[in-house]
């Protein structure tokens, strides 16, 4: 079975500019994204999705492939399901799974399950919304991409991590999670 594991990463977050760069644990979220990845038993093979210049280089220092994303899907109004059926056109695959990176501390495990869920039901969704698979098939017969929690079987996992990173507050919150306290803070 060919999976590929994918990373969605744009430059503008509009809450906490340049935050698939930010470090965490050391790394940039979307290295330490593709790291998870190449850590899942599953995963045959890393897609970094975007329109950066920039991501796509980092992404490529940890040796992730690239596809630029086109324009008209790098609003911030287009849902991932669009994105993801631009990387299976390129990407042939049995399962397509992503990974949120804004969920930092996922454990691989939970995208192999989300894989292993999706092969059963089509298609599966962590909660929390970290690791979302579906198989090529249902990709490419998608309903209404607006409608994903009525479509995905929904599996609770807290492997998947308790904070999703929308601004400083959140990055701050998942390194207190991770090193405990600092002496003056």
């Amino acid at each position: 079975m060919h999976v590929v594991g994918s990373i969605i990463a744009r430059l503008g977050s509009k809450r906490l500019p340049y935050k698939n760069l930010l470090p965490f644990a050391g790394k940039p979220l979307v290295g330490l994204g593709i790291e998870i990845l190449r850590r899942t038993k599953l995963v045959t093979e890393i897609v970094v999705s975007t329109e950066s210049e920039l991501i796509a280089r980092v992404a490529r220092d940890y040796g992730a492939t690239v596809i630029r994303r086109p324009d008209e899907l790098a609003a911030d109004n287009i849902p991932s399901v669009p994105v993801f059926q631009h990387i299976l056109t390129h990407f042939p695959c049995d399962v397509h799974v992503n990974f949120n990176i804004n969920l930092p501390c996922c454990a691989p495990e939970v995208i192999d399950r989300a894989i292993t869920l999706a092969e059963e039901k089509g298609e599966a969704l962590s909660v929390p919304f970290a690791a979302w698979a579906q198989t090529s098939e249902r990709l490419r017969n998608y309903g209404d991409p607006w409608k994903v929690l009525e479509y995905a079987h929904k599996f609770d996992d807290p492997r998947a991590g308790t904070t999703d990173v929308h601004t400083l507050e959140d990055l701050l919150t998942v390194y207190r999670e991770a090193q405990g306290p600092i002496a003056g803070w």
